[in-house]
Parts: C-alpha cells; sequence; structure tokens
C-alpha cells in the first residue's frame, strides 16, 4: 500500500499545494514568505490525504 499512497502523493501533493498558494493569493497575501507557507501546508497535507485514499482504493481496513 506503500507504493500506492508514494504514487498518489505525486498527484495529491502539488494539487493540495497549488490550491493552498492560490488561495493564498486570492487572499492578499502575495509575498514570499506566505506563499511558501501554504504551499508546504499543502504538501504536509498530502501525506495523510493520499494515505488515506491508497487505503480506500484497496480496501484495507480502517484502524
Amino acid at each position: 500500500m506503500f507504493k500506492l499512497a508514494a504514487i498518489l502523493y505525486s498527484v495529491v501533493g502539488p494539487s493540495l499545494a497549488g490550491s493552498a498558494v492560490v488561495i493564498s493569493l486570492v487572499a492578499g497575501y502575495d509575498t514570499l514568505v506566505p506563499i511558501l507557507i501554504a504551499s508546504a501546508a499543502g504538501f504536509l497535507v498530502a501525506l495523510p490525504a493520499s494515505y488515506a485514499v491508497a487505503k480506500m482504493i484497496t480496501g484495507a481496513k480502517q484502524a
């Protein structure tokens, strides 16, 4: 399941990071630091999200 989660992370990570950057830009934070924080937050949120999606795809039991 780790391989599937890693493959999903390569799609989910940039998607969530890009969405977070767009949200920060729309909110008016247009300097470097808020954009980097939003991008890092998106990549960090993508870790458990991709693992959860991999669990759903494989049908593994939820703990």
